[in-house]
């Protein structure tokens, strides 16, 4: 064990990634956008792991948003035939590790066979009770949050309070996360989970996704556990 794993003794209960960087890591390799997904992708399935052997009990990956649908079509069924055999060849890995997959978005507007894959996959794992995946597939955080608006008047509620639209959301039942990575250097969330997101520690490191190594992990844990979470409030009485 190294040095830098022994030093991290505060992980979060629940971590979010932005993969972001695909594209622009082939390209300055000269290769394809497509390649830079598949490359992407690998290092994804490693990085789950990853926070999975670390202690780290909930995993979101914001993998297609809204506004991917934008991108050339050739690239979005790249993308969905990556999902497709993500579902079904990490089925079983997960599964054995006693993982639940969740989706957060709308993946029924994808391909027939992806929606498939991908209901087989939640069904499998929906009595796990270990870990908790959380992919966001055709995810928004606006979208999340006038979609549940919606559904909250359409039950007839007199007042809608934050418990009350939190229910209708696309995360009832899992707590916000703690931090939230975002690869590329870019510092934004990008319409990525919004209102759970309200005090999450934020980390952008600079580096694309295909290149975010479990070094790159170990360094951003240790910067979490610096983080003074506050939440509002003050950690020790202050003079006023």
């Amino acid at each position: 064990m190294n040095s830098k794993r022994e030093k991290i003794n505060k992980v979060p209960k629940h971590i979010a990634f932005i993969i972001d960087g695909n594209g622009r890591w082939a390209k300055k390799i000269s290769k394809t956008r497509s390649y830079g997904h598949l490359k992407g992708m690998e290092r994804l399935k490693k990085v789950i792991q990853e926070s999975f052997d670390y202690g780290i009990d909930i995993v979101s990956i914001f993998g297609f948003s809204t506004e991917n649908w934008n991108r050339p079509e050739k690239e979005v069924n790249y993308l969905f035939n990556l999902f497709k055999d993500f579902a079904e060849k990490e089925a079983d890995e997960l599964h054995k590790n006693n993982v639940k997959v969740v989706v957060m978005g709308d993946h029924e507007e994808f391909p027939k066979e992806v929606v498939s894959a991908i209901s087989k996959l939640i069904k499998k794992t929906e009595n796990n009770t270990s870990k908790i995946l959380n992919l966001g597939l055709n995810y928004g955080g606006r979208n999340e949050i006038t979609k549940a608006i919606n559904e909250l008047l359409k039950s007839g509620v007199k007042k809608i309070t934050e418990k009350s639209l939190e229910k209708y959301l696309y995360t009832a039942g899992l707590p916000d996360p703690d931090f939230i990575i975002r690869t590329s250097g870019e510092q934004r969330i990008s319409n990525f989970m919004l209102w759970q997101s309200a005090y999450s520690e934020l980390y952008f490191p600079k580096i694309y996704w295909p290149g975010f190594t479990k070094k790159h992990l170990e360094k951003a844990l240790l910067e979490f556990q610096k983080r003074n979470r506050r939440f509002g409030s003050i950690i020790e009485k202050e003079s006023v």
